[in-house]
């Protein structure tokens, strides 16, 4: 049971907060497309969903964090409507480092994937319809100082070798 009341959105009086939202200022590049290019990014969320044609899908939520647009947001969609598809999918997984045996591993293994640090690439291009598509593509996945340290063995500071 909610503690919300159920009294629609519509017959509540919002006049309480129009100075609020008058002093509030936006910045209106923020809803401009990125640049296309190579960004790196912290992958934020991903989850299985659906297409609206019903195909499932891996949805995922990628935070710039820079070299440029740091705070931005892409998003890329792996549909699995296809052996190609899940092809695409498969690399994707791999570039992030997540080797699963079979495919329906997956649902157990999202929270691997997140907060890892990608090298993405953001790609726009015009369609037969003269629309404009933005793609996103996972390039690799790029390993923090921490996780580089560990590989190599050495759990000291990076400068200790000095």
């Amino acid at each position: 049971m909610s503690d919300y009341p159920k009294t629609p959105v519509t017959d509540v009086d919002l006049a309480e907060y129009d100075n609020e939202y008058v002093q509030n200022e936006v910045n209106e590049e923020q809803f401009e497309s990125i640049p296309d290019g190579k960004y790196q990014a912290q992958v934020e969320a991903v989850e299985l969903t659906r297409t609206m044609k019903g195909d499932p899908m891996l949805k995922w939520t990628l935070k710039v964090v820079g070299p440029n647009h740091a705070g931005r947001k892409l998003w890329r969609n792996n549909v699995m409507a296809s052996p190609e598809n899940r092809s695409w999918l498969k690399k994707d997984l791999y570039a992030c480092g997540l080797r699963l045996e079979r495919l329906s591993e997956l649902p157990a293994n999202l929270d691997r994937l997140l907060d890892i640090r990608l090298e993405v690439t953001k790609k726009t291009r015009r369609g037969d319809d003269g629309k404009e598509y933005e793609s996103v593509f996972i390039n690799k996945r790029l390993k923090t100082a921490e996780e580089a340290l560990g590989e190599s063995g050495n759990t000291n500071d990076a400068l200790s070798r000095f």
